[in-house]
């Protein structure tokens, strides 16, 4: 009996003995299978992105606005080009008469226009015009005047003596001039009135210097000439660089003949569309970086310099135009090329910041593992924004320092990746 007992303690001495060094060594075991990263303080940039198209600042095809035959072409592709400078002009001899004509037509409407700016001859001749109508108009006031009043006139009367008519000059004497006198002479003052004021307004017109609707109308008839004989020739319509040709001398061309096309690269812009769920969240200014699938290992920058007003609805998704300027572009980049564009939309310096993949939903609430004591413990947790696989914590319940687990036990997994929602939610 006693025997029995010995044997019964020994076994429980040992299972006891084993059992410790399991736990021990399933302590171990559970410390070292989870990876993890300790909390600490740092800077979170979110972003929105999206893709563009890489276009010039300025962009303009010429076309021929005329038939004709093309004399001369005076630029090749890649040829800088000043505003104004002609790119290439058609043979007058094969130019329609209209265009022929308006040669002299600007020549006689420019000395039409120079004569009313610098001549004083119009102010001199209003001068005069108006001095005679005045003096005209008076003699017939001053006759339909005497009119009304007594007068006497001489008048021829014959007399027969010896059977002879024998003239003879008597005075006669009237009241006032009969109605049909005095109607002609109504008429007649009318008129010369008539004449002054018209003298009078071709005066004032001039009194002051040169009248301003004249000018206009003479700067109208040189710009009607200078229009249609502009239809011989293409000029650039701004300063910038020629980046395509579609004609030869010889060639014989229409209206609407695409001749040129010609950029101006003083700027590079890209326009993206953004969500209306991001557009708000996207100012002026704000800084972009960019990179292209054509240009590797090279990013560039820029920055806001235009956000779209009015959404436009793309299949169901209203979208919003952004125009980004780059601030550093080279000759890598050209207009047409595929852009990948983040606009920096908040900058957050010194929080804690706790890994996207950290983070588990449980029970419809956001939640960390840490790792104390080799053993996962669950706290839930309150984020601020995120970007670049990082979450701004806001809750204060997690020193600086504490472990996350990357890898919490699967019991806990409840999907891996950012928290859930969208970036800056709580």
């Amino acid at each position: 009996m006693k025997r029995t007992l010995i044997i019964i303690a020994v076994v429980i001495v040992i299972a006891a003995g084993a059992f410790f060094v399991v736990r021990n060594n399933a302590n171990n075991k559970v410390g070292s299978e989870y990876r993890t990263e300790k909390i600490e303080r740092g800077n979170l940039t979110a972003t929105v992105g999206a893709t563009g198209t890489v276009r010039s600042n300025q962009n303009a095809l010429l076309s021929w606005q005329t038939t004709g035959t093309v004399e001369v072409v005076n630029v090749s592709v890649g040829d800088r080009v000043s505003e104004d400078l002609t790119l290439a002009s058609l043979e007058s001899t094969s130019l329609s008469q209209s265009i022929i004509l308006a040669q002299a037509d600007i020549v006689s409407a420019e000395k039409a226009l120079t004569d009313l700016l610098q001549s004083g001859t119009a102010e001199a001749q209003a001068r005069v015009d108006l001095r005679k109508a005045d003096e005209v108009l008076e003699t017939a006031q001053n006759y339909r005047d005497s009119l009304d009043e007594p007068y006497k006139y001489e008048k021829i009367v014959y007399t027969v003596i010896n059977g002879s008519r024998v003239p003879t000059l008597k005075t006669v004497s009237v009241d006032e001039a009969d109605d049909e006198t005095k109607e002609e002479a109504e008429q007649d003052l009318a008129l010369k009135q008539a004449q002054y004021d018209d003298a009078l307004r071709a005066w004032e017109r001039v009194a002051d210097g040169v009248n301003e609707a004249d000018v206009n109308a003479a700067q109208a008839r040189v710009d009607a000439a200078q229009a249609t004989l502009n239809l011989a020739s293409l000029s650039a319509p701004f300063e910038g660089t020629v980046t395509q040709v579609d004609i030869m001398g010889g060639d014989q061309v229409s209206a609407g003949t695409l001749a040129f096309r010609v950029d101006d690269f003083s700027k590079l812009l890209v326009d993206v569309e953004l969500s209306e769920i991001d557009i708000n969240s996207v100012e002026l200014g704000q800084l972009v970086s960019l990179s292209f699938d054509a240009i590797l290992d090279k990013e560039y920058q820029g920055k806001v310099i235009e956000v779209g007003r009015i959404g436009k609805d793309v299949q169901g998704v209203i979208n919003f135009t952004v125009t980004v300027e780059l601030s550093d572009a080279d000759d890598l980049v050209r207009p047409g090329m595929t852009a990948a564009v983040n606009i920096v939309v908040k900058e957050i310096e010194n929080v804690l910041l706790i890994p996207n993949k950290a983070v588990r939903l449980v029970d419809g609430d956001r939640a960390i593992y840490l790792l104390k004591d080799d053993f996962p413990e669950m706290v839930e947790v309150r984020l601020g924004a995120s970007a670049d696989g990082m979450s701004v914590l806001v809750s204060d319940n997690i020193e600086e320092g504490a472990q996350v687990i990357l890898n919490p036990p699967s019991e806990a997994s409840f999907g891996d990746g950012p928290p859930g929602g969208r970036p800056g939610g709580n």
